[in-house]
Order: C-alpha cells, then structure tokens, then sequence
C-alpha cells in the first residue's frame, strides 16, 4: 500500500517520512509545499467540518487545483462531511472539471452510502475515497475495495493513524491510505511502515493461495 502523511514542515519527521518511501497529503487549507514529496490533494473538507464551517473554500480550493493538480497523484472531489446523497451530487459535479486539470480524481464515501451510488462513477481516473466516521470505514473498506478494482478504479482510505488500521486496509485490499500521526511525531513511523510493509503482503499472498488452490482443483 502507499501511504500519505498530512504535509509537515518538520524537518526531522520530512526526513524519516522521505527515508520510509511516504508521500504528502496536501491540503488547501494547509501550506501547499510538497518539499519534493510526490503527493495527493485534499479538498479541506474535513478539516472545515472539524472546524465547525458549514462548507469548505470552494475558491480556495480552485486555486490549489490550479498549482498544485497537474502533478497531484490525485485529487479528492469537493463533498460534504455526512452530507450523504448532498454530498455525492457535489462530488459528481465536480468530476468532469478537474479531469480537465488533475490525472486523477477521488470521490469520498461514507456513512449512508452504498456501492449503487457511485459505481457509475467509477474509472481507472476515478476511485474512491474512504471516509465517514471510524466504525463505519472500518467495516465498509472492503466493500469499496472491490467496487473500485471492479472498475477498474482505486480505493484510499482516509485518517488511518494505528497500526491496526493499516492492517484492516490491508485486508480490504486498498491501494493507499493516509494519516497524521507520523507528521506529528516522527517516533511512530517505524510501527506504522512495518505495518504498512509486512501487511501489504497480504492480498497477494491470498492471491497465491487461491491461484494454486485452483490449479489443484483442475489437476
């Protein structure tokens, strides 16, 4: 899995993240310095949420878009925090636009959704982003793996800070997730990176298991 560190100025824990092969979360409500990072963008959204703001910068996040999308990773669609089918609807309005600008786009889930939804979303430029509240991600990360490599797609979940997080990402299969931990505290890095890089192994492994379970079966 890849794994992305809310940016950090920090320079102790800009080079531990750098040695462990991590990349930035950028934000539009943040610093849009990636240090040579490659990166993801954030809508703010979240962030707007947990700050008691109705909506998040629509102009503010244009502009990070703007000179920061192109070299993006990918870009997280504007939504809004348990906003339900509010949210997807602004997440779908945005889509064709910032394939304009961004090579790929993220379209959040979270609680009240379901595959239906978004399925027809979805493309190897399009994939999901897992949000709503702990439980909820937790249980439904698998699902929107399997939605999303059915299309072709790829799945990140988002606020993954413990190591048994990242081994329920790993056994959902996701492609990338993203934390703050290791931003703050450079100490939790290797807990984390060993999750990540032992965990990792895991859908391939099961991968292998099956594909010679078959072959026995056909022998």
């Amino acid at each position: 899995m890849i794994a992305y560190a809310a940016r950090t100025g920090t320079r102790r824990n800009l080079a531990v993240l750098r040695a462990a092969g991590w990349r930035l979360m950028l934000s539009p409500r943040g610093v849009l310095n990636a240090h040579g990072f490659p990166y993801a963008l954030d809508n703010g959204a979240w962030t707007a949420f947990m700050a008691g703001e109705p909506m998040l910068d629509l102009k503010r996040f244009e502009s990070a878009v703007q000179s920061h999308g192109a070299n993006a990773d990918w870009v997280v669609a504007p939504d809004i925090v348990m906003g339900g089918q509010r949210s997807l609807e602004l997440s779908a309005s945005w889509i064709e636009r910032l394939l304009r600008d961004v090579p790929r786009v993220l379209v959040a889930v979270q609680n009240g959704h379901n595959p239906r939804d978004i399925e027809h979303l979805l493309s190897s430029r399009v994939g999901i982003f897992v949000g709503g509240d702990s439980q909820w991600k937790e249980h439904t990360a698998a699902t929107w793996s399997s939605v999303a490599h059915g299309r072709g797609a790829i799945c990140h979940v988002g606020r993954v800070n413990t190591a048994r997080r990242i081994e329920i990402c790993a056994r959902a299969g996701v492609d990338s997730f993203d934390g703050s931990s290791v931003s703050r505290f450079a100490v939790t890095l290797p807990l984390l990176d060993a999750a990540r890089r032992q965990l990792s192994m895991i859908p391939l492994m099961q991968h292998r298991i099956e594909m010679e379970m078959s072959s026995w079966s056909e022998s």
